[in-house]
């Protein structure tokens, strides 16, 4: 295998060429790396054109890997580790007791309150329901806000792991989905999702009315969307 460098239209492209028939064009997450597999005598020229053709959809492509809640780091939830919650980091102390589990957040630390023994599998519970939590609350402080402004009413919400969103809409069941990830992005991020979902209940596409909607109540959405996927 030969590997090379080609740039088109300001995307940089890994080139490589293999003993093989045919041309694959990949866009790979989570950053959006572009790479194409070629025969190893197709000349470069035509490599270009090939590319160049398809410069929409790799751009898509690219805009879908952004838009991707990031795989957070598997945790073993141990004392001197981080929790973070909408954006700011707690150092993690583990205290084992007998008693109800919980997280207690004082200062810059997060208590995680579990009875001797409690297993990793539940640890991650007992985060997991914390984050729920936490975010839900959020999450209808936004909705009770916003939904008068908007002048749109949700029939149902709900949080869930999203490997592949950050939010979604249902206009026809006037439903939105929203990713549990959001529980560690700063604050900001979480308003803008709600508020992305919710003129989705007004314009189901991403075109020209969609985003005049979002600069009208939410002007500086742009920031909070690169906020989000850093």
């Amino acid at each position: 295998m030969i590997s090379s460098q080609m740039h088109i239209s300001g995307i940089a492209i890994t080139l490589l060429r293999k003993p093989i028939k045919n041309l694959y064009l990949r866009v790979s997450p989570p950053d959006g790396r572009v790479s194409l597999s070629a025969p190893l005598a197709v000349e470069e020229a035509l490599l270009q054109a090939f590319v160049a053709k398809r410069l929409a959809w790799i751009k898509k492509q690219q805009a879908h890997c952004q838009a991707s809640p990031p795989r957070p780091p598997v945790q073993q939830l141990i004392s001197g580790e981080e929790l973070v919650l909408f954006g700011a980091p707690y150092r993690l102390v583990v205290v084992e007791r007998y008693g109800r589990h919980e997280i207690i957040i004082e200062n810059n630390t997060a208590y995680l309150l579990i009875r001797p023994g409690t297993t990793l599998k539940n640890r991650l519970k007992v985060v997991h329901d914390w984050y729920l939590t936490e975010l839900k609350q959020r999450i209808q402080g936004h909705l009770d806000h916003w939904q008068p402004i908007l002048r749109v009413q949700v029939r149902e919400w709900r949080v869930r792991r999203m490997k592949t969103r950050w939010g979604s809409c249902n206009l026809g069941q006037k439903r939105i989905w929203l990713s549990l990830h959001l529980a560690i992005k700063p604050p900001d991020c979480l308003e803008y999702v709600v508020v992305h979902e919710l003129i989705h209940l007004l314009e189901r596409y991403h075109n020209k009315r969609f985003y005049g909607l979002l600069d009208q109540f939410l002007p500086d959405w742009q920031g909070r969307r690169k906020l989000l996927n850093l």
